[in-house]
């Protein structure tokens, strides 16, 4: 009787753990709107935008989104605590009031900082391969394969969608 009760109230505690858990659909839904909204003030793509905060943070399930809300990985200027099952954690990351806030700052990074800037003037904000490529090409990661996996994630979720090509909106009203 014991084991069965054992069983029973693991199970419940695995289930409502991977319940709390962002899948790459929940995140995608609720981050959209955020990831347009930069796009229009700031001209990087919204699938870049979503692409890299996803393959950054595991679709914000890493303990930087959780606990900093930092979906990229940015670090900062100061130490910051946070909690992690009970222990004090100090990190040299960035701590963000919001997703969107987050998201911000990223945005900021491509089209402010030098290494990156130069992709703002180039690129318009429906080339989301040449960002990819560019952001990798300039630094961001290290990992040679970082940007083949933004893209992948970019395409398995067809976030390209959301960057509004004019292109495709022009034969859209050609087409109707």
């Amino acid at each position: 009787m014991k084991k069965h009760v054992l069983i029973t109230l693991l199970l419940i505690s695995s289930l409502m753990a991977s319940a709390q858990k962002n899948t790459p659909q929940t995140y995608i839904e609720k981050f959209k709107p955020d990831a347009i909204r930069i796009m229009h003030e700031t001209g990087v793509p919204a699938s870049i935008v979503l692409g890299v905060a996803m393959h950054e943070s595991g679709c914000g399930n890493s303990a930087l989104a959780q606990h900093l809300n930092n979906q990229f990985g940015v670090k900062g200027g100061g130490h910051i605590v946070y909690y992690r099952h009970n222990k004090k954690v100090r990190t040299a990351y960035k701590r963000y009031d919001s997703v969107f806030d987050s998201f911000q700052d990223f945005a900021r990074i491509m089209t402010e900082r030098r290494e990156f800037s130069g992709l703002s003037s180039s690129l318009t904000h429906f080339d989301y391969a040449g960002w990819a490529h560019g952001i990798q090409k300039h630094g961001y990661a290290s990992s040679h394969k970082w940007a083949a996996q933004v893209l992948g994630l970019i395409k398995k979720y067809h976030l390209y969608s959301f960057d509004e090509n004019p292109a495709d909106k022009e034969s859209l009203a050609q087409n109707n």
